[in-house]
């Protein structure tokens, strides 16, 4: 049969097989109703090969979204589903199949220089605009649309497939905004123990709480005063969940408004659920009331903490 299909180059192969093995065939009776019946995009039922379900999309007058007219176009197509978790991918060769009814053998459709095509959750469908001329194709002595009846056929082997161990989303926060949290400690110079917590307080959807140690710790011990901000609850962030954030810690001078102060921008995360400072100010100094920092045996200290930023991961 003489090369009638085409009238522009492309990279598609087109040749005749007598008996293709297909994974899948459809077979479209009154064919022109599709078009009458303005059914522009026909998607047929699944079909399963290497593991996964694909289906195949006709556009019987062209694909419009891609500016097609006078042929054909048609996809493969695999189930959005089987691409989960995100990050899935998959990677087939494909090819389609038209029946030519009256020499009772196919024209094979295939691309000649991609060997294979990926499939992932921004592209589940590939294919070809312009499969067929839709003069060639309603031509019945060509033998693929009789009777106004016409079979298509597809076979789809899985080359390889890849799963994303991990993904992560990070989401910077445009409009931020800082808020302060002031906490008081009481009786301070009868504190005792390595540690004590402030009341938990709420900034960007997350429980934060100020940790003291009056007598410090790490290379802050027994010189220092230690001070530390901290995630309340770090277990219940989400696996791979991470918070960006500035923060200044002060202890506030009650008398002469000289404040102590520090800042730093650090990562809170479940497993780096706290930062500060183990050396923040020495002991004679925070215990001295003439400085302010200590009135009636009390100690206030004030969290200003500004989110910046947030990741969300999936796996």
């Amino acid at each position: 049969m003489a090369n009638i299909f085409f009238d522009i180059p492309d990279d598609i192969s087109r040749s005749t097989s007598d008996a293709p093995r297909m994974h899948y065939t459809v077979k479209i009776k009154s064919f022109s109703l599709l078009t009458k019946n303005l059914m522009e995009r026909y998607e047929t039922g699944e079909f399963e090969s290497g593991g996964y379900k694909w289906k195949l999309v006709i556009y019987p007058n062209g694909n419009k979204n891609n500016n097609v007219d006078e042929h054909m176009s048609l996809y493969l197509a695999i189930e959005a589903a089987d691409l989960r978790p995100p990050g899935w991918e998959v990677h087939a060769i494909f090819r389609f199949f038209l029946h030519d009814q009256i020499r009772d053998n196919y024209l094979t459709i295939e691309d000649t220089k991609k060997k294979e095509s990926l499939f992932r959750g921004i592209k589940l469908e590939w294919g070809y605009d312009k499969v067929i001329p839709l003069k060639t194709f309603n031509d019945a002595s060509n033998g693929y649309l009789v009777d106004d009846t016409c079979v298509f056929g597809a076979e789809v082997f899985v080359s390889k497939q890849r799963s994303m161990d991990k993904e992560e989303c990070l989401t910077l926060i445009k409009d931020s905004i800082t808020k302060k949290c002031l906490t008081m400690f009481e009786n301070y110079s009868k504190l005792t123990g390595e540690s004590h917590y402030s009341a938990p307080f709420n900034v960007g959807n997350h429980k934060w709480k100020i940790r003291i140690c009056p007598n410090g710790e790490g290379i802050g011990m027994g010189i220092y005063n230690s001070l530390y901000l901290a995630l309340a609850d770090p277990k219940s962030l989400l696996p791979g969940m991470k918070i960006f954030a500035d923060f200044t810690l002060r202890m506030l001078d009650l008398v002469k408004d000289r404040h102590q102060y520090a800042k730093l921008s650090r990562w809170f995360s479940a497993s780096s659920h706290e930062h500060g400072w183990n050396r923040f100010i020495s002991i004679g100094s925070s215990n001295l009331t003439n400085l302010g920092l200590v009135v009636k045996d009390r100690m206030f200290v004030e969290a200003e903490i500004t989110i910046l930023a947030v990741v969300n991961a999936t796996s």
